[in-house]
């Protein structure tokens, strides 16, 4: 079994892809923090509009854009509950654009609604 991109440790088939096809919402706002970078990383923009909360959300992502980022790993830094539906997830993803290296490491803010979590914005750190 191939494992998970998110770097859970755990393959696919039980961690993020269940998310992905349907099956299962995330049970927390880390998992839903892992399945939406696996989901950049695959291209996946349906996923990540509907997991993204309807006050914040985009009308599109434009992932096919050149030049396309390759993306190299997730680090959860910090997941913290803000009483029972809310949390932040701190976090680092590395990518490359052209070769050259990058990284992305923000504080995350996501709600929970109707049992399902989302991810609202984020703060990104220097």
């Amino acid at each position: 079994m191939d494992p998970c991109l998110c770097g859970s440790g755990k393959s696919a088939e039980s961690c993020c892809r269940p998310c992905h096809e349907g099956k299962a919402p995330a049970a927390t706002a880390e998992a839903l923090m892992r399945s939406r970078y696996v989901a950049y990383a695959l291209g996946l923009e349906p996923y990540l509009l509907t997991t993204w909360h309807a006050t914040t959300r985009p009308t599109s992502l434009a992932l096919d854009k050149e030049p396309k980022l390759r993306w190299l790993g997730l680090s959860i830094k910090r997941h913290e509950l803000d009483g029972e539906n809310r949390a932040i997830v701190e976090f680092i993803a590395r990518y490359k654009i052209d070769g050259r290296a990058y990284r992305l490491h923000e504080n995350s803010r996501f709600v929970r609604e109707d049992g399902c979590w989302f991810y609202v914005d984020g703060d990104i750190k220097e």
